[in-house]
C-alpha cells in the first residue's frame, strides 16, 4: 500500500497523533487529564514499593530477632498501598469515563466544524474523501481517547518498569539485560502488526461503505417500495454479505498472524520467566541471595515482563491509533473546495444583471465538458426560463449561480462583480431556491418550511405564509397536529408515552408517530420552503411542478408568475407550458445556448428545437381523429374510443 493510502506512515508518527490527542484533551477536559496523570504516577510506584516492603517483611521473619515494630510497619505500608491502588483504580475509571465523553465530543464538533467549511459540492462527490470520512469519523470517537491513555499507561509503566529494573539490576544484572533484550522482538512484532491492522481498515473502508449502502436499502422506507415490488430483498443481502465477508477474511487472515505472534511471544516469555526462576533458586540454595531477595526478584521479573508487555501493546495501539486519527487530522485540515477572495468584496442587491461570460465546466479532468463557453445575460426583474433536453446543462448553470463550483473557465457576474471575489455566504444569502431533487427532512411541518430562512424557523406567522403562496397551508393543517406535525416514521416528537407504553389519546398521540406526504405534498412543502427567502434578489426554480398533477402545477405556476413579477427569477422546466409567460426563454443544448427569445418568437420558427420540443408536447393533449369509415372497427365485443385519448409527452 502506498504511504498516500495508508497516510503517510513515515511522515506521520505517534508522537504527531499524541500532540494532536493531547491537544483534544487539554481543550476538552484539563482537569480529568491531570487526574488521570496523577493516578498513573500512584498506579505505576506502588507496585514497586509494595515488593520491596514485602522483601523487607520477608528479611524481617528470616532473621534470628525479628522486630515486631519493623514487621508491623511493613504491613501498614503494604496496606496503605493496597487501598491506595484500589482507590485509584476506581478513580481512574471515572476520570477515563468522564474524559472519554468530553474528548468525543469535542473530536465529533471540530469533525463536523470542518466538514460544514466546504462551501461546494466537489469534496462530496469524491469516493477517497468519503472513505476517509468514515475512518474520521470512527477515529474522532476513540483514537483520541485511545492515544491519550496510551500516553498514560505509557507513563504508569515506565515508572513500574524502572523500578522493577532498579530491582533486577541490583540482584542480577544479566536476568535484567535478558529480560530487555527479549522485549525488543515483542516491540517489533506489535509494531508491524499495528501498521497492518491500520492498512486493513483503509482497504476495507470502499467494501464497508457499500455495506452499509445495501443495509439502508434494506431499512429505508423510500426504497422499500421496488425491494418489496421487484424482489430485492435477497439480492440485496446478498452482496451486504459478500462485502461483510470479504472484510472478515481479510480481517481473518490478520488474526491468524496475530495468533502465530503472541504465541511465540508467550513461549520466550515462559522461557524467560522459569529461567530466571530457576536460578534465584540456585543462588538462594547456595546461601548467595535472602529469601527475601528471591522474593523480590520473582515479584521484579514477573512486574518487569508485565510492565513491558503493557507497554509495547499500548505504544502498539497507539501506533495503530495514530495511523487511523491521520484521516482525521486529514478531513480536520481539509481545505475549502471554493477558493475564498483574497481581497472580498461585499455583494449588494442586483441592480442591473447577473452575467455567464464564456463558462466553461465540467466535473472532473477527465470528464467531458458539460458547459462549452456558455454565454447568458440575465436583466434585473425579469424571468428567465431555461429548456432543453436531459444533460444539456441546465440543472448545472443553476449550481454555478448558487456557487457550488467555480467554473474551469470564464467568470459569473453579479452587477459586473465576480462572484468568487464575494464571500460564499454573503452571495447565497440574496438568493432563494427551489431544487428538483429536493429533501425531506425528518422533522416537524413547520421545520421543514422554517429551514429556508433559520432566521424566522420560530416564526410561525412567516412559515404560513410561504405554506400559503405555496398552496400546502390547508394540508398541514388537517395534519394530526397541525405545523407542529412530524414528518416521518423515524421519529417523534418528544417522549409520548407512559411508562407502561401506553400512548396519550388524541391527535397528539397520532402525531407522536409521524406522517407520511405525498410526493406532491412534499414537493409543495420544498417550494415552501424555499419561498421563505421571499424578497431575495434571485429566485431559482429548478423543475417546482416535477411531482404535480396538471391541476396543481397550474395553480402554482400561476402563484410563482405573480410572486417573480418585477423580481429576478430564473425556472428550469421540461414542461413548456410552465415557461410560454417567461419574459425570456433561453434553449441549451450542448453546453451553449442555442436559442434565445420569447414563446411567441421560439415557435413562429418550426425548425427550432424549442418549436419542436413545444408541439412534441403539445400533440399528446390533441384529440385522435375519427376513424374513417373503411378503417378497421373494434374487435368484437369491445367499444371503439372516438374521444380524445390524451397521451403525455414529456420533451427530453
Amino acid at each position: 500500500m502506498s504511504s498516500e493510502d495508508l497516510g503517510a506512515e513515515d511522515g506521520v508518527s505517534v508522537t504527531r497523533g499524541m500532540k494532536a490527542a493531547y491537544a483534544l484533551a487539554w481543550q476538552a477536559c484539563p482537569g480529568m487529564l491531570l487526574l488521570q496523570a496523577v493516578t498513573a504516577v500512584i498506579g505505576g510506584m506502588a507496585p514497586v514499593a509494595t515488593a520491596w516492603l514485602t522483601k523487607a517483611a520477608l528479611d524481617e521473619l528470616a532473621a534470628d530477632d525479628p522486630r515486631t515494630g519493623a514487621l508491623a510497619w511493613c504491613a501498614a505500608g503494604i496496606g496503605a498501598l493496597g487501598i491506595a491502588m484500589a482507590a485509584t483504580s476506581a478513580v481512574t475509571r471515572y476520570a477515563q469515563g468522564r474524559a472519554r465523553r468530553a474528548i468525543g465530543l469535542h473530536a465529533q464538533d471540530r469533525l463536523f466544524t470542518a466538514v460544514n467549511r466546504l462551501s461546494g459540492l466537489a469534496r462530496l462527490e469524491e469516493p477517497r474523501f468519503h472513505d476517509r470520512l468514515r475512518l474520521a469519523q470512527q477515529s474522532a470517537e476513540h483514537a483520541p481517547d485511545q492515544l491519550v491513555q496510551m500516553g498514560l499507561s505509557t507513563l504508569q509503566g515506565a515508572l513500574g518498569i524502572a523500578g522493577f529494573l532498579g530491582t533486577l539490576l541490583a540482584i542480577s544484572p544479566v536476568m535484567a539485560g535478558a529480560a530487555l533484550v527479549a522485549a525488543v522482538p515483542a516491540m517489533v512484532a506489535h509494531l508491524a502488526l499495528s501498521r497492518r491492522r491500520a492498512g486493513l481498515m483503509w482497504r476495507t473502508s470502499p467494501g464497508m461503505r457499500r455495506k452499509l449502502f445495501y443495509q439502508m436499502l434494506l431499512t429505508d422506507l423510500q426504497a422499500a417500495k421496488e425491494v418489496r415490488l421487484f424482489g430485492l430483498g435477497d439480492f440485496l443481502h446478498g452482496r451486504m454479505l459478500t462485502e461483510l465477508r470479504s472484510a472478515n477474511s481479510a480481517e481473518d487472515r490478520l488474526e491468524r498472524g496475530v495468533v502465530r505472534t503472541q504465541v511465540s511471544l508467550a513461549a520466550l516469555g515462559a522461557l524467560l520467566s522459569a529461567g530466571g526462576l530457576l536460578w534465584a533458586v540456585q543462588t538462594a540454595a547456595a546461601g548467595n541471595i535472602s529469601i527475601g531477595d528471591v522474593s523480590v526478584f520473582i515479584a521484579a521479573l514477573a512486574g518487569l515482563q508485565s510492565g513491558l508487555s503493557v507497554l509495547i501493546q499500548g505504544v502498539a495501539l497507539g501506533h495503530q491509533s495514530a495511523l487511523v486519527f491521520h484521516h482525521y487530522l486529514a478531513v480536520v485540515a481539509v481545505r475549502d473546495d471554493l477558493a475564498g477572495p483574497s481581497q472580498p468584496r461585499e455583494v449588494a442587491p442586483l441592480a442591473h444583471a447577473i452575467e455567464l461570460r464564456d463558462v466553461w465546466f465540467r466535473y472532473g479532468e477527465d470528464s467531458p465538458w458539460v458547459l462549452r463557453g456558455l454565454n447568458l445575460t440575465i436583466p434585473h426583474g425579469t424571468s428567465l426560463a431555461v429548456v432543453g433536453l436531459n444533460g444539456a446543462g441546465k440543472s448545472t448553470l443553476v449550481k454555478l449561480l448558487c456557487r457550488f463550483y467555480d467554473p474551469q473557465r470564464g467568470s459569473v457576474l453579479w452587477d459586473g462583480v465576480d462572484i468568487r471575489d464575494v464571500p460564499v455566504d454573503r452571495l447565497r444569502q440574496r438568493i432563494g431556491a427551489v431544487f428538483q431533487d429536493y429533501m425531506d427532512y425528518d422533522l416537524s411541518a413547520a421545520e421543514n418550511i422554517g429551514l429556508g430562512d433559520l432566521e424566522a424557523i420560530d416564526d410561525l406567522d412567516r412559515i404560513r405564509a410561504a405554506a400559503e403562496r405555496a398552496g400546502v397551508h390547508e394540508t398541514v393543517e388537517r395534519l394530526p397536529a397541525g405545523y407542529r406535525t412530524m414528518l416521518s416514521r423515524l421519529f417523534h416528537a418528544g417522549d409520548e408515552h407512559d411508562e407502561d407504553g401506553e400512548e396519550d389519546g388524541g391527535g397528539e398521540a397520532a402525531a407522536a408517530n409521524g406522517v407520511h406526504l405525498s410526493g406532491g405534498q412534499w414537493q409543495r412543502l420544498a417550494l415552501a420552503r424555499g419561498l421563505m427567502r421571499q424578497g431575495r434578489d434571485l429566485m431559482i426554480l429548478d423543475e417546482p411542478s416535477s411531482g404535480l398533477d396538471a391541476v396543481a402545477e397550474r395553480e402554482v405556476h400561476d402563484r410563482l408568475r405573480e410572486l417573480r413579477a418585477g423580481s429576478t427569477s430564473i425556472l428550469v422546466s421540461h414542461r413548456l407550458s410552465a415557461v410560454r409567460r417567461a419574459d425570456r426563454i433561453v434553449v441549451v443544448q450542448d453546453g451553449k445556448i442555442l436559442e434565445s427569445g420569447d414563446h411567441a418568437s421560439l415557435t413562429a420558427s418550426p425548425d427550432g428545437l424549442y418549436a419542436r420540443l413545444f408541439h412534441t408536447q403539445a400533440e399528446g393533449y390533441r384529440e385522435d381523429p375519427a376513424p374513417s369509415a373503411d378503417s378497421a372497427g373494434p374487435p368484437p365485443g369491445e367499444t371503439g374510443a372516438t374521444g380524445a385519448v390524451p397521451t403525455t409527452a414529456v420533451a427530453g
